[in-house]
């Protein structure tokens, strides 16, 4: 019984991480690449400073690796579900490291170039590249989905 909440606890989890990388590929990031480098330089440390909170890292972000291991740990003796959590906390390793590479540093440049009325933000935002950031963030959301396929698989064989 605990296995089968921790796993509906890890789908979940998973599921709204997931969707928050699918949200930033799909509508912030190509809204935010239309307005002008003053209003993406403020827009962007405003939404970078707001997604650092508890619930997302601890609830999504790192809560669907610490779930999906927990899940794999609970069920040990169900080779099925084990595969599938282990592949889901493989995928969820991947996109912590390459949001902890790649996207992370370019957030924390971003917010301590300072206010965006008060810096060159032309030169702020080129340096952000925001092309690369945007393109690693779609992996992350691919990578995002598998680990919800992969828990709900396991949840289904489970």
């Amino acid at each position: 019984m605990l296995g089968t909440v921790i796993l509906v606890l890890a789908v979940l989890a998973a599921g709204l991480s997931a969707g928050v990388f699918f949200l930033y590929s799909n509508a912030i990031m190509p809204g935010l690449r239309r307005v002008d480098d003053r209003t993406f330089v403020a827009a962007f440390q405003a939404l970078d400073r707001a997604i650092v909170n508890p619930l997302f890292i601890g609830g999504g972000f790192l809560g669907t690796l610490v779930l999906a291991v927990a899940s794999a740990l609970l069920h040990l003796g169900d080779a099925a579900v084990l595969a599938w959590a282990i592949a889901a906390a493989a995928l969820q390793a991947v996109v912590i490291v390459i949001t902890g590479a790649v996207n992370v540093p370019r957030n924390d440049a971003l917010k301590a170039a300072g206010d965006a009325g008060a810096i060159d933000a032309t030169a702020v935002r080129a340096a952000f590249g925001e092309r690369r950031w945007a393109r690693w963030n779609h992996v992350r959301a691919v990578l995002s989905a598998a680990v919800v396929v992969c828990l709900a698989i396991a949840l289904a064989v489970g």
